[in-house]
């Protein structure tokens, strides 16, 4: 069995598939031919465990729990036949070639339509993503005031204006081009069953994102622009390391969300798009551990304790805010997806897009250039308590 397409419908949606240009080639010579074991079938999602376990025993093609389209006795003598469904029981369906003499190898080309019905026009998005759309389109507008803010913010305290708050006000650029693209994506595939182009400006945009978004944690992380002009050697090796990663990774990212199931090596794609994701959460992360030691050494020798426990608690507080949000939208997101109805299919992006929102929020309440960010300006006032706190309280150890 061939896996082509999964989708959620709502009453009364519609599935059609045509194939053309079928040819086989047997790798026995004197095997039969029986155009009666190939076909075309929709299996639901509750059911498809429970037909996967039966094929192992007769032919999938005659379960009935399976949704036949068609099979391949009715070809037309050019090679083409097409099959159509219309779905009366509403559900999660997974759109499935099975073969059932698999000595025979299938050549063909197969075009698909799968689409619901939304006052009375075709809906091309699944069941659980026709407010992906809209749902977009407020995050582009939130994004879009959050960078309008910081470009204020940025031209009224041009004096503390850094190199890093530049890069943060481009990140929020790009991001804010990125969810705009991924509303007009979603639309144009919604009203016809093709982005027309919108998908290419997203994957550049998406590009662009998680490159720079990985280089703000890093150079965020190291105190670059803001404690110190300069970035380290072990710190340009691993800004070194995450941007070709990210690159790789979006590579892999287009080729996992061009092709599908039945594209050979494709669960190879996603699982090294999951190696290459976690390999770069776990490289920026050391950054901001060993700016945390070096300043607890520093704490100890420069007598500016008052400075370093602002450092200190706000390194920390970024460290918490990190690894909590790479924790939940790589772990607990994914997991939420694996459990809710097909129909919520929306909630995943809204716990993953709120999740970067406060992300960003985080970085711009703590990090934009005022003058009373505790990078910039540290009373002196404060210097004989966080002395006697720096020595202690052991809080900040990792």
């Amino acid at each position: 069995m061939i896996l082509f397409e999964r989708f959620g419908y709502s009453k009364g949606g519609h599935a059609s598939v045509v194939v053309q240009n079928v040819t086989w080639k047997s790798r026995h010579s004197k095997s039969p031919l029986n155009l009666f074991s190939m076909g075309f079938f929709l299996a639901s999602d509750t059911s498809f465990p429970k037909i996967l376990n039966e094929s192992e025993h007769f032919c999938v093609l005659s379960n009935r729990n399976v949704k036949l389209l068609f099979q391949f006795h009715s070809l037309s003598a050019d090679s083409t036949i097409n099959g159509s469904a219309d779905i009366e029981d509403p559900d999660e369906y997974n759109l499935v070639f099975g073969n059932c003499q698999p000595e025979f190898e299938i050549s063909m080309h197969v075009h698909t339509e799968m689409y619901n019905l939304n006052n009375g026009g075709k809906d091309f998005l699944p069941a659980g993503q026709t407010v992906l759309p809209k749902l977009y389109f407020v995050f582009f507008l939130v994004y879009s005031c959050l960078t309008a803010v910081w470009l204020f913010i940025s031209i009224n305290q041009r004096p503390k204006l850094e190199k890093i708050h530049v890069i943060i006000g481009a990140l929020l650029l790009v991001k804010t081009m990125k969810m705009i693209c991924a509303s007009e994506d979603k639309m144009f595939v919604r009203r016809t069953g093709t982005p027309h182009g919108w998908d290419v400006a997203f994957y550049i945009f998406g590009f662009l994102k998680g490159v720079m978004l990985f280089t703000v944690i890093i150079l965020i992380g190291t105190g670059w622009s803001i404690l110190k002009p300069y970035l380290q050697e072990r710190e340009k090796k691993v800004l070194m390391t995450v941007i070709p990663l990210q690159l790789l990774e979006n590579i892999v990212y287009v080729v996992i969300s061009e092709t599908g199931p039945a594209t050979k090596d494709w669960m190879t794609w996603n699982q090294m798009f999951l190696l290459i994701d976690i390999v770069c959460c776990c490289a920026v992360v050391f950054p901001i551990i060993w700016s945390i030691r070096s300043l607890r050494e520093a704490s100890k020798t420069d007598g500016k304790a008052a400075k370093n426990l602002k450092k200190l608690t706000l390194f920390k507080q970024f460290y918490i805010v990190l690894v909590g949000y790479l924790y939940f939208t790589r772990i607990l997101v994914p997991a939420t997806g694996a459990l809710i109805n097909y129909r919520f299919e929306w909630l995943i992006t809204v716990l993953a897009e709120g999740a970067s929102l406060g992300f960003y929020l985080f970085i711009f309440c703590n990090f934009q250039p005022v003058e009373k960010n505790p990078y910039l300006v540290i009373g002196d006032d404060e210097e004989n308590e966080a002395s006697q706190i720096l020595e202690e309280d052991d809080a900040f150890e990792l």
